[in-house]
């Protein structure tokens, strides 16, 4: 999952980032609603976690900003000291959720999760494709009840297959995902991880479940099992024969 966190207060930002990295998440740390506002409209983010009171501005005024201009990535509101009547402004100006200061973490982590898994379509935090099962609170991954152990970064990419089922994503999605834009290795290593997920699922019996779209990157279609001739890059070709 990839957060954009924008808050003025600079004792709540490192532990929200530290706690958020920790949970294998890529958070991008802004002080100002412009800087919020120019990453929303670049990059695309699972969910924005906003403050209320920026240096710039107030949250309200990114809200409306990011709702007038047709951005529709999940907001999360992060209150200090709410007016009566600040969640229902929030909410109306296209907010997705409201968390009033302080807050326990793990509670912030499933608000966070529930909104994300809402604004994809799912009510539920376990995700079916096929054989596939995937529980996005424990991050834990079974074919037809059999655990298939990943690493962070290999989760991270089914996640992001799952929850965008039946949409091609591109190399460049995946890189931003997983590094946001720091310290980028190349391109091909997204074919590398690709390969071996597929060779993990494969062998857990959910063989055949990313597809390749030529010229476009990889997706999930659902749950018949993709054309896995049309599945193979040359890296990966090169990959399993090693």
């Amino acid at each position: 999952m990839r957060v954009l966190l924008a808050a003025s207060d600079i004792r709540t930002m490192p532990g929200i980032t530290t706690m958020l990295r920790a949970m294998g998440m890529v958070v991008d740390p802004v002080e100002t609603g412009e800087e919020s506002l120019e990453l929303a409209r670049r990059y695309d983010y699972d969910i924005v976690l906003l403050d209320l009171e920026l240096r710039d501005m107030e949250g309200y005024d990114v809200v409306r900003r990011m709702r007038a201009g047709r951005i529709g990535t999940p907001v999360l509101i992060l209150s200090g000291a709410p007016s009566p009547g600040a969640s229902v402004k929030a909410f109306a100006l296209g907010a997705d959720d409201f968390v009033t200061k302080p807050f326990d973490q793990a509670e912030l982590a499933a608000r966070m999760q529930a909104v994300v898994r809402r604004s994809k379509g799912y009510s539920r935090s376990s995700l079916q494709v096929g054989p596939l099962l995937l529980d996005l609170d424990s991050r834990e991954v079974t074919v037809d009840g059999r655990p298939v152990h990943l690493t962070g970064k290999e989760y991270a990419i089914l996640e992001l297959l799952v929850l965008r089922k039946g949409i091609a994503l591109s190399k460049e999605t995946f890189l931003n995902h997983l590094y946001g834009g720091m310290d980028e290795p190349e391109m091909k290593i997204i074919d590398v991880f690709i390969c071996k997920l597929r060779r993990k699922l494969a062998q857990a019996g959910a063989d055949g479940l990313i597809g390749t779209v030529w010229g476009r990157g990889y997706m999930i279609r659902g749950a018949a099992p993709v054309d896995t001739a049309l599945a193979t890059t040359s890296v990966e070709r090169e990959f399993t024969a090693a």
